[in-house]
């Protein structure tokens, strides 16, 4: 009898995925109010997170950044640089606005700021490593979506979902899934079918690789443009065709360089004939220089 394969759920799938990236794994440490998303303790101490739970937080995030009307009312936000691509795409996929790097004081509540904005949702990446924007954003009474490991603080986070925060790969998976449910919830993406963006374009990379990658991207231009291939033939034969214009006994010979008086000039400039003892032409010039004292002084009238 020829055995079945049945074919994986959705939220399998998605399971199977969050596995493969670690974002089951969490510390050793575990704040209280995350004890309800644990499974299980290792044996090494480290607590193991309930990845269904994760599933449908993650669906009720996207639930709520589907009911915002106006995308660019959501910042997502990343200080760590694991999360910081993540982000970035992130906001093209989904329109949200994407603020990378270190969070400038006063962005939520300082109206006098260049930066000051005032979002309807905020997505952060790790609650302690940007405490400040959700301290701003409990000022300003806006609704916080994070993603919290064991040992993340749960202040002023409305929506905690319990993942791995601290890996490159999970970082880079839950933004890949949260922006796939957001599409699929918006009917960008058909139900029944896959997203062709794939999800190691969420991933950090580090620089090295980013250029090596770029470096072996880069495409040989073609020959065909007009330029002319100068081989050392073609070389060897123009100078050829030079040295027999110019004559073998100029082309690299040396050149004696005649004395000063040597050569003979026109035009009343220099005498024509050698200067004699003394550096002393023998006959003066037909044009002689006038003096500064022969050049008479104009003065403009009235003047005294």
């Amino acid at each position: 009898m020829a055995a079945t394969t049945r074919v994986l759920s959705q939220k399998e799938a998605d399971i199977q995925m969050m596995l493969a990236a670690q974002v089951h794994l969490g510390t050793k440490n575990c704040d209280y109010q995350m004890e309800r998303y644990v499974f299980k303790r290792r044996n090494d101490g480290i607590y193991i997170i309930n990845l269904g739970k994760t599933w449908e937080k993650l669906q009720l995030a996207a639930r709520v950044i589907v009911a915002i009307e106006n995308p660019q009312d959501i910042i997502v936000q990343s200080a760590r640089p694991y999360g910081q691509r993540a982000i970035l795409k992130f906001a093209q996929y989904t329109g949200a606005h994407p603020i990378a790097g270190r969070h400038t004081p006063g962005t939520f509540t300082n109206q006098l700021q260049t930066s000051f904005n005032e979002p309807h949702l905020l997505i952060l990446t790790d609650p302690r490593t940007d405490h400040q924007p959700i301290k701003e954003s409990a000022l300003g009474n806006i609704p916080t979506i994070a993603f919290c490991d064991t040992d993340s603080p749960m202040r002023y986070v409305d929506i905690g979902i319990p993942a791995n925060n601290k890996g490159k790969n999970s970082i880079g998976c839950l933004f890949w899934l949260l922006a796939r449910m957001v599409l699929q919830m918006r009917g960008t993406i058909l139900p029944g079918h896959k997203w062709d963006v794939m999800v190691d374009l969420f991933f950090y990379r580090e620089p090295e690789e980013a250029k090596e990658q770029e470096g072996d991207d880069v495409v040989a231009a073609p020959q065909d443009y007009g330029i002319a291939e100068y081989s050392a033939a073609a070389i060897s034969g123009v100078s050829d065709q030079w040295s027999a214009q110019i004559g073998d006994s100029q082309w690299g010979a040396d050149v004696a360089v005649p004395a000063i008086g040597a050569v003979p000039v026109t035009e009343n400039w220099v005498p024509a004939q050698a200067p004699v003892d003394g550096w002393e032409p023998s006959s003066a010039p037909d044009t002689a220089v006038p003096s500064v004292m022969a050049v008479p002084s104009v003065q403009p009238t009235g003047w005294e």
